[in-house]
């Protein structure tokens, strides 16, 4: 057992129930095989989730959620949940103490829980998955009070951070620039797929429900991420195009969902539209196996162009063609991996579906591309050595501080 056996690193998440998300249960899992003591706090993604469990060695301790609606809404949301969250903290540091504690945005409020931690010499790691301020423009299309107090929020949490992971090369560049933090202190580490999982997953030819092809989409459904424009590229599709043989499958959860839902049987979509809800990875990757053609319809806006989505590196691992707006850090991710559509045009979008539809060899070309693009670089190998290398990094300067400086250490 190595050294790190020794220390303990708490990792608060607020935004999506552990293990469903995936991002944070490869880093816990990450951690804990690299001889850590790791303990998860998070919301339940249904009320009869346990309040606490080990899962893989990993401690979970998770509080109820109440999901707010409007700026008002999303306010009461998140302070209730800060105040589970500092409750769960202080009864997890009680249990063991931890001397890393990991907080996940959105949304950008966690850093109150890590000042009142830092009295006691835990390190706070930012793990940035969102750029909050961006996110409520997005949402909201305001630039106001709650907009300015957001940006305040976001810079107190990078001036508290002893260690910002940033998911991609322009969230690094926020954090040095916007959040003033020294390069040394901001790693990249990208949420990708473990190829040794997705050796396991096999096809189910009975997901297609006795169609020809199948179209996959896995991700949250909320305003920004755009599975509005995609049910209108499949009602051009289906009803103005005539394509009945597909089938297309929606796994994942959010507070869009009522609506899509809505939008699906108002256009007579029922017989060829499947929502799932949450799923376990192992079922993910069966439908991700089976899968013709893999969509991201997420539309261009200041927080996706910027946005390295999780959901495009795991259709890669797959080997499966992507079919993505043409954004940024979209393009930067997926390479000749996949088709891209103007941005914000359902219309495009199908026409670009239907072309991975009709060409088979295209199919696999594209597949075959972004297949490689994760073997070479953006698999979980890679990355979460990054993510390691640099937590230890963080802990060994303060051990060196603590040697010459024994009065330090309390």
């Amino acid at each position: 057992m190595n050294g790190a056996a020794r220390t303990h690193i708490c990792i608060i998440v607020e935004n999506q129930p552990v293990p469903f998300d995936r991002r944070v249960w490869q880093e816990a899992r990450a951690l804990h095989q690299a001889g850590y003591r790791v303990s998860v706090i998070s919301p339940k993604g249904s009320s009869s989730e346990s309040s606490w469990e080990v899962v893989e060695g990993i401690e979970i301790y998770r509080h109820r959620s109440w999901k707010g609606y409007g700026r008002l809404g999303y306010f009461l949301e998140y302070g209730i949940a800060l105040a589970c969250e500092l409750y769960l903290a202080i009864k997890v540091y009680r249990r063991a103490r931890f001397q890393v504690l990991q907080a996940c945005n959105p949304p950008d409020t966690i850093f109150v829980i890590a000042l009142l931690f830092k009295l006691f010499g835990v390190h706070f790691v930012f793990d940035h998955h969102d750029l909050s301020p961006e996110l409520y423009d997005v949402k909201f299309n305001r630039h106001g009070l709650i907009y300015r107090i957001v940006s305040i929020c976001e810079q107190l949490t990078f001036r508290t951070a002893d260690l910002t992971i940033a998911t991609n090369e322009s969230y690094r560049e926020v954090a040095i620039a916007r959040g003033k933090m020294n390069p040394e202190q901001v790693v990249v580490v990208q949420t990708c797929a473990d190829l040794s999982e997705v050796s396991q997953a096999h096809p189910e030819p009975e997901l297609k429900r006795g169609k020809r092809h199948l179209v996959v989409y896995v991700g949250v459904m909320e305003l920004q991420d755009g599975v509005r424009l995609l049910i209108e590229s499949i009602d051009c599709l289906v009803n103005q195009r005539g394509r009945d043989d597909t089938q297309f499958v929606l796994i994942g959860y959010g507070s869009q969902v009522p609506q899509l839902e809505a939008m699906v049987r108002q256009s007579r979509l029922g017989g060829f539209v499947e929502f799932t809800g949450i799923l376990s990875h192992d079922r993910v990757g069966c439908y991700l196996a089976t899968a013709d053609v893999c969509v991201a319809p997420d539309p261009q806006n200041s927080l996706n162009d910027k946005c390295t989505m999780i959901k495009n590196l795991e259709y890669m691992a797959f080997g499966k063609p992507v079919v993505s707006y043409d954004l940024t850090e979209g393009r930067l991710a997926l390479g000749n991996g996949a088709l891209y559509a103007r941005p914000n045009d359902p219309f495009d979008f199908a026409n670009k579906i239907e072309t991975l539809l009709e060409s088979e060899s295209l199919r696999h070309t594209l597949g075959a591309n972004g297949r490689k693009r994760v073997e070479e670089e953006l698999n979980w190998t890679v990355q979460s050595g990054r993510l390691i290398g640099a937590l230890s990094r963080l802990l060994k300067t303060q051990a060196d501080c603590v040697l010459a400086h024994p009065e330090m250490e309390r």
